[in-house]
């Protein structure tokens, strides 16, 4: 679950786990249920985790692994019940012990820098905002907001278990290889 990538596009997902990425999130944002699930439909033959952003009802006729949700989308006890895993985004700890509280998989913490894929996502937490989420909670945390290849390493010395990309996906190998790297080098610490 440690290299994320956040699509709209069926190719950029191809190349991207081709290229490592370990998770495929659907991100239609202006789309609806149908045109997620038919997404989702189109990306299941990839070996990789497969994730419909903010609609339940997308990731469950899609047969997706999970669903993340914001913090003002509905459905998480939806999700949990029919065994989907539940993303659940977080800016502070707050937000991500109430994630943890609702028995959520994991936690997109984030944005950890400024991201104009995202411009209502709020301050960035930057590297102490993520570590102290890190910190703070039992399950996995995925950093979120303006990661790249020059910067995931970083999110995981901060006790990050993984990063999510969006610009940076057409980067996976290049994401890939600072993740491993700074994996590498926490076990070896």
């Amino acid at each position: 679950m440690n290299v994320h990538v956040v699509i709209d596009d069926v190719g950029v997902a191809e190349r991207a786990v081709a290229g490592g990425a370990t998770v495929v999130q659907v991100r239609l944002k202006h789309a609806g249920t149908a045109a997620r699930a038919a997404m989702g439909r189109r990306l299941r033959h990839l070996p990789a985790m497969l994730v419909i952003n903010d609609d339940v009802e997308a990731a469950l006729q899609c047969r997706a692994d999970g669903v993340h949700l914001g913090q003002t989308d509905r459905g998480a006890a939806r999700a949990l019940d029919a065994g989907l895993l539940l993303g659940v985004s977080a800016r502070d700890l707050y937000e991500a012990e109430a994630a943890q509280a609702i028995c959520a998989t994991y936690i997109g913490a984030g944005p950890v820098w400024s991201t104009p894929t995202k411009p209502d996502a709020g301050s960035p937490i930057g590297i102490d905002g993520l570590a102290a989420i890190c910190a703070a909670v039992r399950i996995p945390v995925v950093a979120i907001g303006g990661v790249n290849a020059a910067n995931a390493g970083r999110c995981i010395g901060a006790g990050a278990a993984g990063v999510a990309v969006v610009r940076a996906a057409r980067d996976t190998p290049g994401v890939r290889a600072a993740v491993d790297a700074a994996l590498a080098a926490s076990v070896r610490a």
